[in-house]
């Protein structure tokens, strides 16, 4: 197997797998072998957390080690974690190896049991942490099929130690690990998933309940104001346009943190398309919204552009409209800039969209303030940003 490989210098000077067959073993203990195994899948049946540690120990007992440990293929990282390290090396419990530049890797990339001899000579990351390895054999964790997990290696206290016996006895403990710890893998992504499920599922109750109580209160608020039939069907199908196009938006962030989130840029640009064909410019940072902000903020630019395309820049063809935002330490604030408009002035008296608007951002603890001129309007809104993330 090694010479299908070119190992580099000086990795080559320390990779000594042949001398296994030319060593002294006892004669194979096949009884020994079995009882170990059927240990382990006692191990895996009750405490299947157990069994890496317990491969370990046997490991260490059947060749007489003086360390071991199993190193965990991490594929995302391109590193190795170890774990259940006993005896000298112990205290190294949880650290990480590279990939590409480590016994494990070569291991691996030979898909078959490996001895090395001062491995430190070859790898200063192992020199560095102080490590003397006058000899280690390692064993690949493998299912059939699938891609290597790991491997377990063993340390011993003189070189000259281990023999193809200990190699085969190895491997076979291996085999069935391999198996029992991708069988509790599997188990742990179940397990995850279905946790997520839940989450997942008390979230869109929650979400669903939140519409219906911010549906329920814009039916009644536009039934107040609302001077015909007509008038109130035509307003409140916008409003709640607007509240599912905002809810479209909302995503999950798995993480340390689960929360839904949208993006504030495309919140606007999707309450202005129904309004707007290409009179509208948007330019500000990337800014994440949780749920709350999403659907309140979704109701002020629908009254914004509503007013807009009625009275405003959106109602004629020279009509220019110019939606920026900024951010800083604690705050961002927004310009929406109207221009082209033939007519504007400050309305007689405030309707109820204007009302709403200012209730909505008085109620995150915002501002807003508009300034009338002979050809448009500009509104500046200042929002918390701790407001936003709700």
């Amino acid at each position: 197997m090694r010479s299908q490989i070119q190992l580099p210098e000086p990795i080559a000077t320390v990779f000594i797998t042949e001398q296994l067959a030319d060593r002294v073993a006892a004669a194979p203990d096949f009884l020994r072998e079995k009882l170990a195994i059927q240990n382990l899948a006692e191990v895996m049946s009750d405490h299947p957390d157990e069994v890496l540690a317990h491969l370990v120990k046997l490991g260490m007992e059947i060749c007489g080690a003086h360390s071991a440990g199993i190193s965990i293929f991490e594929p995302e990282a391109g590193r190795f974690r170890w774990h259940a390290l006993a005896g000298e090396l112990a205290t190294f419990e949880g650290a990480t190896t590279p990939r590409n530049f480590s016994p494990c890797g070569v291991c691996l990339d030979l898909a078959e049991p490996i001895l090395m001899e001062r491995p430190e000579r070859a790898y200063d990351w192992i020199r560095e942490a102080g490590i003397t390895v006058p000899e280690v054999l390692l064993v690949p964790l493998t299912v059939k099929g699938a891609d290597a997990i790991g491997t377990i290696w063993l340390v011993a206290a003189d070189a000259g130690h281990f023999n193809n016996e200990h190699a085969r006895v190895m491997a076979e403990l291996a085999a069935f690990a391999g198996v029992a710890l991708r069988m509790i893998q599997t188990e742990q992504r179940l397990n995850l998933a279905l946790q997520q499920q839940e989450t997942l599922t008390r979230e869109m109750s929650h979400r669903i309940k939140n519409l219906f109580t911010v549906a329920d209160s814009m039916v009644r608020m536009t039934a107040r104001s609302a001077a015909s039939k007509e008038d109130l069907a035509e307003i409140l199908s916008g409003r709640l346009h607007a509240l599912a196009q905002a809810n479209a938006l909302i995503r999950r962030s798995f993480g340390t943190d689960v929360s839904a989130v949208a993006s504030f840029g495309d919140l606007v640009a999707r309450i202005l398309r129904p309004h707007e064909q290409g009179q509208a410019a948007l330019s500000g940072p990337d800014l994440a919204i949780g749920e709350q902000a999403t659907n309140q903020l979704a109701l002020v630019f629908h009254e914004l552009a509503t007013n807009a395309a009625k009275y405003g820049a959106l109602n004629c063809d020279r009509g220019s409209l110019t939606i920026s935002w900024a951010v800083t330490t604690d705050a961002v604030d927004i310009v929406w800039n109207e221009k082209g408009a033939s007519s504007v002035k400050a309305p007689s008296e405030t309707g109820f969209g204007t009302k709403l608007v200012e209730t909505t951002i008085g109620r995150i603890g915002g501002k807003i303030d508009r300034e009338w001129s002979t050809d448009g309007l500009r509104v500046r809104i200042s929002l918390p940003l701790s407001a936003l993330r709700n």
